[in-house]
């Protein structure tokens, strides 16, 4: 064994020379269980030492910067530690105009990279015909539309979400099917949601979406968008001031004409996000109670 003031090949144990610090855990015998060991220490560096500076995190046995991206960071009587996620990692990401994309207008072909595995947008989302299309003036290429699936971890926009643009073959904003929260702490003309003059949009799927928390909505001029009207908008709204402006989409009459948008339980009880799909976690007039054998939602008077 190495002692003190020699360089050790693996890790320093308050002067010894180790293969591998004390670990947190050891074998019982007796029990057959693995019991939390007394002399347990952490790998900081090369050297084992009995807790981790305070600026960084424990993950098993080792100090680190940061979690692995399986993994997210959680305090436990002050002790920042790693844990497995269950499903998505949390990530925080910078939304358009804020922080690292302080000087961005739009989601484009620049940026979309950014947004990957993000579950949280701190800050706004916006899409405008120089991020979809490209923008030749500053050297933007147009938008690869499978590049928008990096939106469909997201489940919260802390401020507003702004659709002036999408791509020409995409029908439906599903890419946003896991969005819960949109937070409005950030309103774009007093809007929180605002989907304007698309004219491909037939449908908006937004069906995980449970809350606006501040701002209006604002969904106008989409020629082809139906189930808008089945929406009890009001139940997402946690502000007495907060508003609904739907205005010039296509018709609930033309809507009702077409054999794939018949679905008059739906339409008529609870509202739909679109077609054939889970329609609105909550029923507009009725009370959810389970779900039927289609696996939608089925609502019950009450």
């Amino acid at each position: 064994m190495q002692h003190r003031n020699t360089a050790c090949t693996n890790f320093n144990d308050s002067g010894a020379c180790v293969t591998q610090c004390p670990q947190p855990f050891v074998y019982n015998p007796t029990t057959f269980q693995l019991e939390h060991s007394p002399r347990a220490k952490y790998t900081y560096g090369a050297f084992c030492v009995k807790k981790c500076p305070h600026n960084f995190v424990v993950d098993h046995n080792s100090c680190v910067r940061a979690c692995p991206s399986n993994k997210m960071e959680v305090e436990e009587n002050r002790i920042k530690m790693c844990i497995p996620c269950t499903d998505i990692c949390p990530k925080a990401c910078d939304g358009i105009g804020t922080a690292s994309l302080q000087a961005a207008q739009t989601v484009d072909s620049n940026n979309i990279d950014k947004f990957v595995n993000c579950t949280k947008i701190n800050g706004n989302l916006v899409f405008l015909i120089t991020g979809i299309k490209g923008d030749v003036y500053h050297n933007i290429e147009a938008l690869d539309p499978e590049k928008l699936s990096v939106f469909r971890t997201v489940r919260e926009i802390t401020g507003f979400l702004n659709i002036q643009s999408w791509p020409d073959n995409m029908t439906d904003l599903s890419v946003f099917s896991n969005l819960v929260t949109i937070g409005g702490r950030a309103l774009y003309s007093g809007i929180s949601l605002l989907v304007l003059k698309q004219q491909g949009i037939s449908s908006l799927q937004l069906q995980s979406l449970r809350e606006i928390s501040a701002g209006n909505v604002h969904i106008a001029e989409n020629s082809q968008l139906c189930y808008y009207n089945t929406v009890n908008w009001t139940r997402l709204f946690r502000a007495a001031n907060q508003k609904v402006l739907v205005r010039n989409n296509r018709s609930p009459q033309d809507c009702s004409r077409d054999p794939h948008e018949q679905r008059p339980a739906c339409v008529q009880a609870q509202g739909c996000w679109e077609s054939w799909t889970r329609p609105v976690p909550f029923c507009r007039y009725f009370s959810v109670e389970a779900e039927d054998l289609c696996g939608y939602l089925q609502c019950y008077e009450g």
